[in-house]
Order: C-alpha cells, then structure tokens, then sequence
C-alpha cells in the first residue's frame, strides 16, 4: 500500500473516532447553544434555533443527555446555553449541574427559546441567535455537528468557514477508500498509532452497552433478546442484543460517552459491539480485535461518504455491514468473502428508513447486525446475491456507490415526507 493512502487512513480514524455524550443531533444544537453563551458572554433573554429538516427528524425523539429526562429542541438549546461547556464539543454536555438544569427549566417555562425549520437547505444545518440587552449573537453549524460556519456579534463577523471549501479541505481524502484497501490496510498498518482510539471505542462502547442491559432503558431491545435466547443463546444473538443494548440505553438519555463513527453514536456501537462479542467468542487477540474493527470502521466511513450525514436511510444498515464483514475476516474470510458479505446485507437492508433518532433505533440496530451475520454466513459458503439481482451490480464498489446514491439522492422526496407525517402527528 501506498504510504499516502496509508497515511490518510489513520487520518481518517482520527478524525471518525471522537467521543460524544448523547444523540449527536441534539447535542450539536447544545454545542451551538454554548458557544452563543460563550460568545454573548451573558446569559440571553431571547433565543431562537433554527434547525433543517433531518435535525428536527434526530432530536424529536430521544432524551437529551443530563438534562433530568428532558426532550426536544428547546431543551437541547438552553441546557447548553445554561451548564454547556463548549470546549468539550460533542461531550458539551457532560459537566453539567443541578443548577444548569434548573435554570433550563426557567428559561423554558418563561418561554425564552423559540424553533424554526430551515427549509430548502442541506440535511445538517442549526443557527443559534441570541440576544440580552442590547447585544446579541448568531452561532451557525453546518454540514458536519461540529464544524462552525460561521459566528457573528453585533452584526460583526467573528468566525467564518466554508463547510464546502475550508473544512474540507483540511479533512482527509476519503475518496481514497475502497474495500480491497481497507483490508490490506486493517491486516498490515502498524498497530501502535491506532490502537488507543480502538481501545477507547471498547471501552466507551460496550460499557454503554452494559448499562442498557442492566437498567430498563426505552423499548429495551436488547433486553428482551436476551431474555428470549437466555444468557448461553448463541453468538449471534448476543452480537444483536449488545448493540442493540448501547443504543437503548444512548437514545433515552443515558449520561455514558461512546465512541462515534460517522458522526452517529448508534453508527460507533452498531459496528463495535457484534465485532467485540465474536471477538470473545473465537478467542481471538487483542491484536485481531483492534485490526477487525480498524476494518469495520473504516467500511462504515467508505459507505456514509456517499450519503452524507444524515438522511432518509437508516445509518445502521452502514454500521451493521461493516461488522459483518469484520466477522467474516475474523472467521478466516478474506476479500471475495468479505465483498460477498457487504453485497448481501446491502441487497436485503438496503433502503431501511431512518424516521428520526429515537427507541426503535435498537430494534433496527438488531435486525441490521442479524442480517448482516447472516449474511456473513452465506458468504462463508459462496451464497452471494449476483449482479441482476436488484440493484446487486458486478462489482462491490459500484454497488456500494449506487446504494449511497439511492440514499443520498433517490430517498430526498421520502425523507420530507417523513419529516412531514412526524410534524403533522406531534
């Protein structure tokens, strides 16, 4: 492998495997709320977030981490404003207090913060406006959750960056990804530079986990898997119920961090946990856990770069196809095994609908690994869906491409229907 490409992929884990605390949607409005605070350098008496559709879609649902069970825009916004830190970024949340959250509820009850929808925009997009005495601010986050567009005081520019332009360029090449790479990559690169973000994502990950299996988090997928099979259920199962356990307990306000990749929690999770529990199952290294889910992370980025960050599909087909093939390598597949495994979960998952971030997210994390383990299995033994099979082409990238086509673009009219239904039935 090229030095350069080898290069650009550490760059690339570096940049996916950050740490959030929460659903990284409302925990970007928090972000945008606290750098407002930080900028107004006063606590506001008017604020309005602006938010685009798949934002509105992801905060709806869930529980906004330390916010005492809160949910929803308002609370996301003021609870940063209130005990947010925004040198943390995505764990702005974290520190907060007794006291930020009663000051929340004030501020809500006294009806300081208004929404609006941003329409006609790309999928990622939250302003922050802030006023108090004469003086007031506007923080605006677009494309990625942490990347500032743009920051005003006073009608004065303090901050700008071009999302299409500036932070891009700055990030790693993702075009070089491809799955023959990755793999060589995964089984070769040098463990040492690598290995504390991966230890990190277990560690963060599966603790997260534990605790939706423990306590009684949401719809309790996870649980019940388990509670199904019994404690010695096969593998697969536990693969499942883990990942589905994490994301339980993340979607309805667990305070615990986790290890995100693409800019999604239940994106980190999906794809960590079935690779850790095969892990201990085959009784592999520590060495061959931290290659496979170096291969599975990177898998998941190589997909979400054609869809983008968020959309109409579900993130977890992504996340779940990429574990699956870690599992397959860890089984003794090698690329045609692999490219088998990435073509079958696609062909069955493909086109599963996102409908916000909220407690069904574990049920769908479930049916995503399940599928794409079995899909796994079937590759094992040559059963691979062919080229004319749907939208199965010749080769791996080419449908890996049209997939994230089809979520990117062929999904925009469903993903404003959604957003419509889930408005109009609030």
């Amino acid at each position: 492998m090229e030095q350069h490409v080898s290069d650009t992929y550490v760059r690339i884990l570096e940049n996916e495997l950050i740490v959030a605390l929460g659903c990284t949607e409302p925990i970007a409005i928090a972000y945008a709320g606290a750098l407002a605070r930080r900028t107004l350098g006063q606590m506001p008496q008017k604020v309005n977030v602006a938010c685009s559709g798949n934002i509105v879609k992801n905060v709806k649902g869930v529980t906004v981490p330390n916010s005492g069970g809160l949910r929803g825009i308002k609370v996301a916004a003021l609870l940063g404003i209130a005990g947010g830190d925004a040198s943390k970024e995505l764990a702005v949340l974290e520190g907060v207090t007794d006291a930020a959250r009663a000051e929340t509820r004030r501020l809500l009850a006294e009806g300081v913060c208004t929404t609006s929808l941003v329409e006609g925009e790309e999928n990622l997009v939250v302003i922050v406006t802030a006023s108090a005495h004469g003086h007031s601010v506007l923080v605006e986050i677009r494309g990625t959750h942490t990347h500032v567009a743009r920051i005003e005081k006073d009608g004065v520019l303090l901050q700008s960056s071009d999302a299409d332009t500036g932070e891009q360029d700055a990030m790693p090449d993702k075009s070089l990804l491809n799955v023959r790479d990755i793999l060589e990559f995964a089984q070769t690169v040098d463990l040492a530079p690598i290995r504390p973000l991966i230890l990190k994502q277990i560690e963060y990950n599966v603790a997260i986990s534990y605790e939706g299996l423990r306590c009684g988090y949401g719809g309790e997928v996870g649980r019940t898997l388990m509670e199904m099979y019994g404690m010695n259920c096969p593998v697969q199962v536990r693969a499942a119920a883990a990942a589905a356990a994490g994301s339980d307990a993340r979607m309805n306000g667990c305070p615990m961090p986790v290890v995100i990749n693409s800019g999604s929690g239940n994106q980190g999770i999906t794809l960590t946990l079935p690779v850790v529990e095969y892990a201990k199952e085959l009784h592999v290294s520590s060495d061959t856990l931290v290659r496979a889910l170096v291969m599975a992370n990177l898998l998941s980025v190589h997909q979400k770069k054609y869809i983008g960050s968020l959309s109409a599909y579900c993130g977890a087909t992504s996340a779940a196809c990429a574990a699956g093939a870690a599992v397959c390598w860890m089984q003794g597949g090698g690329y045609d095994e692999i490219c088998g495994t990435i073509t079958n979960t696609l062909a069955t998952l493909g086109g599963m609908l996102c409908d916000g971030a909220k407690s069904s997210c574990a049920a769908k994390i479930s049916t995503a690994v399940q599928t794409a383990l079995v899909s796994a299995a079937m590759s094992s033994h040559g059963r691979r869906f062919r080229h004319g099979d749907g939208i199965v082409t010749k080769d791996v990238e080419e449908t890996i491409a049209d997939i994230g086509y089809i979520a990117r673009e062929g999904m925009r009219y469903a993903d404003s229907e959604i957003l419509r239904l889930m408005l109009e039935h609030e």
